[in-house]
């Protein structure tokens, strides 16, 4: 097909500078009707646009146009129950009912279960279907992923309204990480450890915020977790390649208990965090005293900027989320390095 003439295209830009097109887009948006965040859907129709204009090839587009509809249905999907705490937990679609870890996994689920949390496992057999037997099917949440071999849903998860089965790895990893309140691994295989460390060097740069991770082992004599920690501790960490701060970005367990006992501990007054004109706002569940936030300053002054420090605050003025505006907060000057320290400054909040 030939390319259309330079003279016939329209110069298209984010800002409203597009004249008729932007007039159209705008139309369009009426027409549709209760669009919320209509300057972000604009923006997405001109990316639309430009992407057209710029000679992609197919496959291109293609990924684009699916990868658009994958992440629309994902916050479909989640859309309903963001205010629930949810838990993403992986591990081996290999591992059979009969193995003692699968037992321990349907615990995990039914305790979480009975802790207010809903789960989000991969939708398939092994590790994910025990999780899910035991949280229900009215707790859980699939993200499949099409493959020609085991990632099948499992029983509980098939015909559930809360299953996503995705074409692309990279767009369900997303649903993974930005819907979980806490991730929780057991033994697995490449797809395990794959995403054992991508959660590990989000949490390290700070491109997913402070959550609890949580390596279960088998109780007993198990050695998978333990040999992955060595691994870390006698290769990375001894060649420099990690800091002593980053083993605070995760924790061992052998206990279902103890997992759901961390990762309650995490939110008793920790609520959440933003980033706001280069301050970090911290919300609390409940308020900490003057002598509290001292001690925080000085404790804690090696993650602060020259000068900076940590202090009590209403809400900012961007902040127009009324369902935390009652929260009381903390601001921090933070170095945006630290992140292992960081999550050792979320664990002092909640200790007291």
């Amino acid at each position: 097909m030939q390319e259309p003439e330079l003279a016939h295209l329209r110069e298209l830009h984010f800002t409203k500078t597009n004249g008729p097109v932007d007039d159209a887009i705008e139309s369009l948006i009426e027409l549709a009707g209760c669009i919320q965040h209509g300057d972000l859907v604009r923006e997405m129709i001109i990316s639309a646009l430009k992407t057209g204009q710029e000679g992609n090839d197919r496959a291109h587009m293609k990924l684009m146009n699916t990868t658009m509809k994958e992440m629309r249905f994902t916050g479909k999907v989640f859309g309903p129950y963001r205010t629930t705490r949810k838990v993403t937990v992986f591990g081996s679609a290999r591992t059979r009912p009969d193995e003692p870890i699968y037992g321990i996994a349907r615990e995990f689920g039914k305790k979480l279960a009975g802790a207010g949390y809903m789960v989000i496992t991969g939708g398939g057999g092994g590790i994910m279907q025990a999780v899910n037997e035991g949280a229900g099917p009215e707790h859980s949440f699939g993200v499949n992923i099409l493959l020609p071999f085991e990632q099948k849903p499992n029983p509980v998860l098939a015909g559930n309204p809360r299953l996503i089965t995705y074409k692309y790895f990279f767009n369900r990893k997303v649903a993974f990480l930005k819907e979980a309140d806490a991730v929780v691994l057991f033994p697995g295989g490449f797809g395990t450890l794959d995403e054992a460390m991508e959660t590990l060097t989000l949490l390290q740069t700070g491109k997913h915020n402070p959550i609890p991770l949580i390596l279960i082992e088998e109780p007993g004599n198990g050695t998978y977790w333990k040999r992955f920690f060595m691994f870390l501790k006698d290769e990375l960490f001894a060649e420099n390649y990690i800091s002593e701060s980053d083993f605070s970005l995760f924790e061992c367990v052998d206990s279902v208990d103890t997992a759901v006992e961390r990762i309650n501990l995490f939110y008793g007054r920790y609520h959440s965090l933003r980033y706001i004109n280069k301050k970090l706002v911290i919300h609390l569940l409940s308020p900490v005293d003057t002598p509290f936030i001292e001690k925080l300053n000085k404790k804690f002054s090696d993650i602060l900027e020259p000068g900076g420090g940590i202090y009590p605050s209403l809400p900012l003025p961007e902040e127009a989320d009324p369902e935390i505006a009652h929260l009381p907060r903390l601001v921090v000057d933070f170095n945006y390095r630290d992140f292992g320290r960081l999550r050792n400054f979320i664990d002092e909040i909640n200790r007291i």
